[in-house]
Parts: structure tokens; sequence; C-alpha cells
């Protein structure tokens, strides 16, 4: 398997359990905090949408600057969030597809201004700025859920609220 193929399942299966967690989403909770000091709950999914799509500006660029690069998502309701990472999944999906094995160990910046702070291989700025990110921020996801007392569904497996196989 290459290394393509292997990212083009990672891509589709974490926008599944993704989706499958941007559905429950109450829009008419998106303003929710649990602490002050935490984002919305509509930020925080918002968020994780957005990262969706940071593949695919890793594949296609060698550099991304906070400063010039960054446009906050802000979706408005669960529909919103959903479209939004669908069309993130076809972006990334293309990335991958046009993306040569050599790209994925070429060196990757993320910087605010002129304040570099990381540079390392795509295959690093994937799976630490990328992939592990998002999946931390899901968690997140599924407490302000838990805590709003929505059904969560599995990702890795059954949740509680699911039928036991």
């Amino acid at each position: 398997m290459s290394i393509q193929q292997a990212l083009a399942i990672e891509v589709e299966r974490e926008t599944q359990n993704t989706l499958r967690m941007i559905e429950v989403i109450p829009s008419e909770k998106l303003d929710y905090k649990p602490h002050p000091k935490s984002m919305s709950l509509g930020e925080l999914a918002s968020h994780i949408v957005e990262l969706h799509g940071w593949m695919g500006h890793v594949l296609n660029s060698n550099d991304f600057n906070f400063h010039t690069d960054y446009v906050p998502f802000k979706a408005s309701s669960s529909e919103e969030l959903s479209a939004s990472l669908k069309a993130n999944q076809q972006f990334n999906e293309t990335a991958l597809a046009n993306f040569t094995e050599e790209n994925y160990f070429s060196e990757w910046t993320l910087r605010a201004g002129e304040h570099v702070i990381a540079k390392l291989p795509k295959a690093g700025a994937i799976r630490f700025i990328v992939n592990n990110h998002l999946i931390h921020h899901r968690g997140q996801l599924s407490v302000y859920l838990r805590m709003l007392d929505v059904p969560l569904p599995g990702i890795y497996g059954p949740s509680a609220d699911e039928k036991q196989f």
C-alpha cells in the first residue's frame, strides 16, 4: 500500500467519524460553552471541520501563515458544518490524487507572521498539526455533547449510547 492510499483511507474514515458527531449537534446549542474560557460548541465544531481541510493545504503548499492565510470558519448550523466537512473531504481527496510520495517528506512551515511555529516534513505536519489536532478537538466535542445530554455516536467502536453487539 502506498502512502497516498493509506492517507486516502484515513481521510475517508476520519471524515466519516467527524460527520457522525456533526450530525448530532443541535444547531440551537451552538453558543453553548461548558466554561467561560472554553470555545463555544459552534466555534469548536467549526474548528474541527476546518482542520479536516488542512491536509490539502499541507500537501498543496510549503508554508502556512496564520497572519495571511487563515480565515476562521464560523458555521451557523449543523447543516453548514456537514456541508463544509464534505467539501473539505473533496479538497483533500483532490490534493491526495495530485501529490507524489517525495512531496510527503518535503519541508512544511507553520508561522504567524515572521514567527516560525513549526518547521517539519509534511508527513509530520499531517500527523501532528492536522490529524492529531482534529482528533483531540473531536474528543472535546464529545464531552460538550455529553454535557448537553446528546446521545453520542460511536467513533472507533460503539458508544455508551449505542446498542452493544
